[in-house]
C-alpha cells in the first residue's frame, strides 16, 4: 500500500488493508488455539492489529522523517491509522468472541483516550512534554523539607525526633505502597506545567479512581511547581453523577466535559481534533456489514458514539 501524505484522505483503502491483514492473523490464530479457546483469541487478535498498525506507523514515520513532514501533515495520517485499527479491532475480537452491552461500551470509551494524546504528541502548538515525578522522589523531598524545618525549631533533639516519627506515620497512613503520579497527559504550555487525565465518562464503579485522583491531585498542588490539574471528559456534564462533581468542586482538578474538553485539546495543542472526528469518524458506515448487522441486532449501535 502506498503511504505518503494524501493517505489522510484513503480511508477505504486502508481499512481494505488492515481487514486483509488482519485475516491472515486470524487465520494462523485460530488454527494454533481452535475455536473454542476464544478468550485466547481475541487477546491474540487484539495484539495482532496493534502489531498491524506499528508495522505500519513505522514506515509512515520513517517516510514522514526522509521528507520532512509537518506535525499536522503527520498527525492527520496517524489520527486516521488508528480509527482504523480501532474498527479492525472490534470487528475481529467479535469475530473471536461476541460483544456483550458492557464490553462493548466500554470498549469504545477505552479508544478516545489514547486517540486524543495523539495531538499532543505532534503537536500544531509549542508545547513540550515532561515526565511526571515519581511518588518515591515526591516524599523524600517532602521529607526533606520538612525534616529541615523540624531541624530549625527551638527544641531539644527528643523532642524533634518525635516529631519525625509522627510525621513518618503520617506516610505509613497515606498509602502502604506507592502511588503512581503518572497520568495521561504531562506538557508545559506558554510557561505552565499541566497535570491532564483523560475519562471517556464516569460509572457508578468509579470510587476507587476518584479517590486516587484526589489524593494524586493533593500531591501535586502541594509541590512548588504549581502544576494545573485538569481532567477531560468525553461524555457531557452529567449534574447527578456523584464522583464527577466531586472532582468537579473538589477545588484540587479542573474538569471539562464533552465539546469543552474538545475545547481544550485545540486551545493547547493547536489542533482541532473535534473537527476530525465528525469528519472522518463514521463508526456505522466505516464497519462491515456483518459487523453491524450484529450491532444492530443487538442493539448496540446507540454505543458507536465519541
Amino acid at each position: 500500500m502506498r503511504i505518503d501524505k494524501d493517505l489522510k484522505n484513503r480511508k477505504q483503502e486502508l481499512l481494505n488493508y488492515f481487514r486483509n491483514r488482519a485475516q491472515e492473523y486470524a487465520r494462523e490464530i485460530t488454527i494454533r488455539y481452535g475455536v473454542s479457546e476464544f478468550k485466547r483469541r481475541a487477546s491474540e487478535m487484539n495484539k495482532a492489529v496493534k502489531t498491524i498498525r506499528e508495522n505500519f506507523l513505522n514506515i509512515l514515520f520513517q517516510k514522514a522523517q526522509r521528507e520532512h513532514w509537518n506535525n499536522n501533515e503527520i498527525l492527520e495520517c496517524i489520527l486516521l491509522v488508528y480509527y482504523v485499527s480501532y474498527i479492525i479491532m472490534l470487528e475481529f475480537r467479535n469475530k473471536m468472541w461476541l460483544y456483550e452491552y458492557m464490553t462493548f461500551s466500554r470498549r469504545i470509551g477505552e479508544f478516545w483516550e489514547p486517540f486524543c494524546k495523539l495531538p499532543f504528541q505532534y503537536p500544531i502548538n509549542n508545547i513540550e512534554l515532561f515526565t511526571p515525578p515519581t511518588f518515591e522522589e515526591v516524599k523524600k523531598k517532602l521529607t526533606r523539607e520538612i525534616e529541615e524545618h523540624i531541624e530549625s525549631l527551638p527544641l531539644n533533639g527528643g523532642q524533634k525526633n518525635e516529631l519525625i516519627k509522627y510525621y513518618n506515620k503520617v506516610w505509613s497512613l497515606v498509602t502502604s505502597g506507592d502511588i503512581k503520579l503518572e497520568l495521561d497527559l504531562h506538557f508545559i504550555y506558554e510557561g505552565d506545567k499541566f497535570v491532564v487525565d483523560l475519562k471517556s465518562g464516569f460509572h457508578s464503579n468509579e470510587k476507587g479512581n476518584t479517590n486516587r485522583l484526589l489524593l494524586v491531585g493533593a500531591i501535586y498542588k502541594n509541590l512548588e511547581e504549581n502544576y494545573k490539574m485538569q481532567i477531560f471528559v468525553r461524555s457531557e456534564e452529567d449534574e447527578n453523577n456523584h464522583y464527577l462533581q466531586t472532582l468537579k468542586n473538589s477545588g484540587v482538578w479542573e474538569v471539562f466535559c464533552g465539546n469543552r474538553a474538545y475545547d481544550k485539546i485545540r486551545e493547547y495543542s493547536g489542533y482541532d481534533i473535534k473537527k476530525w472526528i465528525d469528519g472522518n469518524v463514521d463508526w456505522e458506515n466505516d464497519i462491515s456489514s456483518e459487523f453491524y448487522s450484529f450491532l444492530q441486532s443487538q442493539d448496540l449501535l446507540k454505543y458507536l458514539m465519541w
